[in-house]
């Protein structure tokens, strides 16, 4: 099971080298952004920007439970991280944020140099509070992790008229935006209902709810259900929810060295889950860590398209296939408000990546770049 703590959690933090746990069995990897909580980072990433620009030795990582960013734990307990850090003379300080939106609230504020997020997160947290941010790492995407389930129907035109409940401006609002885009509905179409992630499996066991969006391992408590049908997942749509590690662009510009550290060490760790001989220790240590055991972190891996090899990450990262992702992610992002009050329309903010630009070149605050992962690939670290 892919464990989630909820995103409405108080903040509890585990640093570098502090591997006791205290976790809920769900987390909120995937929720909604608060207004007035941007409009205050909109007034402090002034000064914060500035204070990160400089050049510096001592950096913090943020990371989250899920199973595409629990090898950021395992690095930090191999001593993978410090090993790579040694070798650009510099040091990165591990904390694990139960609370993912507050751990992406916080980079968007100045207090983490690097943070695990999704790309849909991404713009809608730091890009659109006027932070500038860069994919240094695209890990993986989801690729069955998150679904559509209903209890009657057999096809997604069934939720007609429907209530439909999810954690709402999340990405299962992007997932069933999308789904109904596929047989030409639309939101209008049905009624969502926002609902918690941690109400949402005894939510779907009441009468009155027909069909829910959600996320592993929820996703797989209510699919055992009896007359559940999974109606749509993220599988259908490969490559549109993706998981990233994002740095602040002025402290990375700054600070190449860390860059260069961070990929590093992600692909050592790569090597090792692929590995014949260490994988299934690698493997069980992050199974441990996120509250399943190896044949279940194994089950969460299957629907996770990880990108084990640089060059495979560098190739999707240099594809016109993520600028035209996020330019569906802008548009849905624009509709539902994410995009900040200014923002006349869902190019607002400049989105750049290795195949070109979407939306404002003047306003570009999300950058992807594949350049360390082919460092990575080209063995130059």
């Amino acid at each position: 099971m892919k464990n989630r703590v909820t995103a409405n959690r108080v903040l509890s933090c585990k640093t570098s080298h502090t591997h006791s746990r205290e976790i809920s069995p769900i987390s909120g990897k995937k929720s909604v952004i608060h207004s007035l909580f941007v409009a205050s980072l909109l007034l402090f990433s002034c000064f914060s920007n500035s204070a990160l620009a400089a050049e510096k030795t001592k950096f913090t990582l943020a990371w989250s439970i899920y199973v595409g960013w629990m090898p950021w734990d395992y690095a930090d307990h191999s001593g993978v991280l410090d090993k790579w850090a040694d070798k650009y003379g510099i040091e990165i300080d591990v904390v694990q944020v139960n609370d993912y939106i507050e751990s992406i609230n916080q980079f968007t504020a100045g207090q983490f140099d690097a943070t695990v997020m999704t790309n849909m997160d991404a713009l809608t947290i730091p890009a659109a509070s006027g932070v500038d941010a860069t994919a240094l790492i695209v890990g993986d995407f989801s690729d069955g992790n998150d679904g559509i389930v209903m209890k009657k129907g057999k096809s997604l035109k069934a939720l007609k008229g429907q209530k439909v409940n999810l954690v709402e401006l999340s990405v299962s609002h992007y997932l069933l935006a999308r789904g109904l885009e596929s047989v030409g509905l639309a939101e209008k179409d049905v009624k969502v209902v926002n609902t918690s992630d941690a109400d949402l499996v005894a939510a779907y066991s009441t009468k009155d709810v027909t069909s829910v969006v959600t996320w592993n391992p929820l996703l797989s408590e209510i699919t055992r259900q009896p007359n559940a049908s999974l109606l749509f997942s993220s599988a259908d749509i490969p490559g549109e929810i993706i998981d990233l590690l994002v740095v602040n662009t002025d402290t990375l510009n700054a600070n190449p060295a860390l860059g260069k550290a961070l990929t590093g060490a992600w692909y050592e760790i790569m090597a090792m889950m692929t590995s014949s001989t260490q994988g299934d220790s690698a493997k069980s240590y992050m199974a441990q860590a996120s509250g399943t055991d190896l044949a279940g972190y194994k089950v969460q891996l299957q629907a996770t398209n990880m990108f084990y090899d640089p060059q495979s990450a560098v190739n999707f990262t240099n594809s016109v296939e993520l600028t035209r992702t996020m330019e569906k992610v802008s548009e849905f992002s624009f509709q539902h408000g994410l995009l900040g009050d200014g923002a006349p329309d869902a190019k607002f903010i400049g989105i750049e990546t290795p195949a070109g630009l979407y939306g404002n070149g003047q306003n570009i605050k999300l950058r992807f770049t594949a350049d360390y992962m082919q460092m990575a690939a080209d063995g130059k670290l």
